[in-house]
C-alpha cells in the first residue's frame, strides 16, 4: 500500500455545528493522521483560486461564497491510500446518496452545505495541498507497521 498525502477542509457549517473533532476523529480511526492542521478564514481572492476548476459553472459563486462566509479548517492528510480512504470516509457530495457512517451523510444537510472537501486524486492532492501549506508546514509521521 502506498502512503499519500491528501487535502482536507471541514467547511463553515462543520465549524459552525461543533464538530471539528469528531471529523478528525474520523479520519484518524481509519488511518489517516493529520500532517498539518490551521484554522484560516478563507478571502475571496483565496476560494476562487483554489475552486477556478468551477469557474464556469453555475454553482461557483454560490460555493465561493459559502467558503468564506465563516472559517475553514484546512487539513493535510497522510496515509495509505488517502485519497481514496478520505474519499470514502466522506461520503457522496450529495448527503443524500452517502452511505450510512459517512461524515456527509451524518453531518451535512444538502449538497451546497456538504461540511467536508476532500481532494479527488492524487494529482490534485498535491497541488491542493501546496495551494494552502508550505513543505516546511508539514510534518509527517513515522509510519511503521505498528499496529
Amino acid at each position: 500500500m502506498a502512503i499519500e498525502r491528501t487535502l482536507s477542509i471541514i467547511k463553515p457549517d462543520g465549524l459552525e455545528k461543533g464538530i471539528i473533532g469528531k471529523i478528525i476523529a474520523r479520519f484518524e480511526e481509519k488511518g489517516l493522521k493529520p500532517v498539518a492542521v490551521r484554522l484560516q478564514q478563507l478571502s475571496q481572492q483565496e476560494a476562487e483560486g483554489f475552486y477556478a476548476v468551477h469557474k464556469e459553472r453555475p454553482f461557483f459563486k454560490d460555493l465561493v461564497s459559502f467558503m468564506i462566509s465563516g472559517p475553514v479548517v484546512l487539513m493535510a492528510l497522510e496515509g495509505e491510500n488517502a485519497v481514496a480512504a478520505n474519499r470514502e470516509i466522506m461520503g457522496a457530495t450529495n448527503p443524500a446518496n452517502a452511505a450510512p457512517g459517512t461524515i456527509r451523510r451524518d453531518f451535512a444537510t444538502s449538497i451546497d452545505k456538504n461540511t467536508v472537501h476532500g481532494s479527488d486524486s492524487l494529482e490534485n492532492a498535491a497541488k491542493e495541498v501546496a495551494y494552502f501549506f508550505r513543505e516546511t508546514e508539514i510534518h509527517s509521521y513515522a509510519w511503521t507497521e505498528k499496529k
